[in-house]
């Protein structure tokens, strides 16, 4: 693996623990943010480990699809690309702030998906070496 894609692979492996952190305090919103940047980070070490070198989006989605990852993992960025913008931002959701619109099963299931980037990453880049 070359040191770009294990430095992107490092930060989303540290950010889930944060996310995990977030989760155990009850900050739902952030947890769902924070699910998001780790499968995009999880992504682009795929990514750089493939010789790509740069990439532009912030989708994971996006990213995923230029991949050509199917399947399972697709429908998770689908899922999480959606906590990119409505987690931060006061009016990014009709009712109120995102600390108070995100619930604990939201939360749980975008935990649950950024640990399936990280898992498929790790595996797929051990395969590489």
């Amino acid at each position: 693996m070359n040191e770009k894609a294990s430095v992107w692979l490092r930060q989303a492996e540290g950010e889930y623990k944060w996310a995990k952190d977030a989760f155990d305090s009850g900050n739902w919103a952030l947890v769902c943010y924070l699910s998001q940047q780790i499968s995009e980070k999880a992504l682009k070490a795929l990514a750089f480990s493939q010789e790509v070198q740069q990439v532009r989006s912030h989708s994971t989605f996006e990213i995923a699809r230029s991949l050509r990852i199917n399947g399972e993992l697709a429908e998770a960025a689908r899922i999480l690309d959606q906590y990119y913008m409505t987690t931060r931002y006061p009016d990014a959701l009709p009712g109120g702030a995102p600390c108070d619109m995100f619930v604990r099963s939201q939360a749980d299931e975008a935990l649950r998906l950024a640990s399936l980037f990280v898992q498929k990453v790790q595996a797929e880049l051990e395969d590489a070496k």
